[in-house]
């Protein structure tokens, strides 16, 4: 049985940059090896953005008067990476994938209230191993002010309010892909069950994936349900990319990013002791996002992705023999 995938990373204006070069392909060279190039072609857009996301984020805000104090650590753009595996996009056939990624579209576009006008970009890749679409928006909430006028607000942590916002967003994607006619599925809930981290790379296999190859030797997942032992495992796999964060401070855009997303996970982890599932994917979702940093930096001072994962690795070893 296939999975219907939807998973969600935040930005600060900072990163729109690069994540416009790689989303809209607009870069020469790619350091990621499952892009073929020759394949470009194929790729299309449900939403093209008619400039750079910084440029359509700021056009957006002034013409809807969007509220919300902004500071340089907000996040201002939201990414949903959507898919499933190369297996059921094989079997469903080139004119059902093309529908299986415009109602995920639609879904987006409607979902938490959102509106399709704060979609800045939907773009559907289909040059690398398995097609997925990458829907990138601004998180808008509707509300009123305290004389009761409607207003917009970005407002990202409003967005994705309650710690239970991410399964939410599972359950209703899933809802929402089913009754529309797409054999999927979501996994047992009341067993906290969830898509293992070796089989999401087999199934998926896509950009994000690269950096499981490479940390598996020191990064193995815990097969177990004692909430205490992954909790202490978990710890340590973000002190280690604590770690890793501080070594690289020159490069403040990406260390900025990396710590927040640290953070973050670590306060939800504190908050997580009966969420199995959600802890397991917000590990998925921190290596990712870890991957994701070394795309960024290789693309953004012209760096090769190998020599940088080289050097963390060597970072990585050097702090472990000193702690024996």
């Amino acid at each position: 049985m296939s999975y219907a995938i939807i998973r969600n990373t935040n930005y600060k204006m900072k990163n729109l940059a690069g994540i416009y070069r790689h989303n809209e392909r607009k870069n020469t060279n790619y350091s990621n090896k499952n892009i073929n190039k020759q394949n470009s072609i194929l790729n299309y857009s449900i939403k093209t953005p008619y400039s750079t996301y910084e440029k359509v984020f700021k056009d957006i805000r002034e013409k809807y008067n969007l509220q919300g104090m902004l500071k340089k650590v907000s996040n201002v753009m939201c990414e949903f990476i959507i898919t499933s595996d190369k297996e059921f996009f094989n079997s469903i056939g080139e004119e059902e994938t093309k529908r299986y990624f415009e109602t995920a579209y639609n879904f987006v576009a409607n979902y938490n209230n959102l509106g399709e006008d704060f979609i800045v970009s939907a773009k559907v890749h289909n040059d690398e191993t398995t097609p997925h679409m990458h829907i990138v928006f601004i998180p808008v909430v509707h509300k009123k002010d305290k004389n009761g006028k409607e207003i917009r607000k970005i407002a990202c942590s409003e967005y994705w309010k309650g710690k239970d916002s991410y399964r939410k967003l599972q359950d209703n994607f899933y809802s929402y892909m089913t009754k529309s006619g797409f054999n999927l599925e979501r996994g047992n809930k009341e067993e906290n069950e969830h898509i293992p981290i070796e089989k999401l790379k087999k199934i998926t296999n896509y950009e994000t994936q690269e950096m499981f190859e490479e940390t598996k030797h020191y990064e193995q997942e815990k097969v177990t349900n004692d909430i205490e032992i992954m909790r202490n495992d978990y710890k340590r796999v973000i002190k280690k990319f604590n770690t890793l964060a501080k070594r690289y401070s020159k490069i403040k855009n990406i260390v900025d990013e990396t710590m927040y997303k640290t953070e973050q996970i670590q306060l939800e982890n504190y908050n997580l002791k009966q969420e199995n599932e959600k802890l397991k994917q917000e590990n998925i979702h921190f290596k990712d996002y870890i991957d994701k940093t070394f795309e960024y930096v290789s693309i953004l001072f012209d760096f090769s992705k190998d020599r940088l994962k080289r050097l963390v690795n060597s970072f990585i070893n050097k702090i472990n023999f000193k702690s024996r």
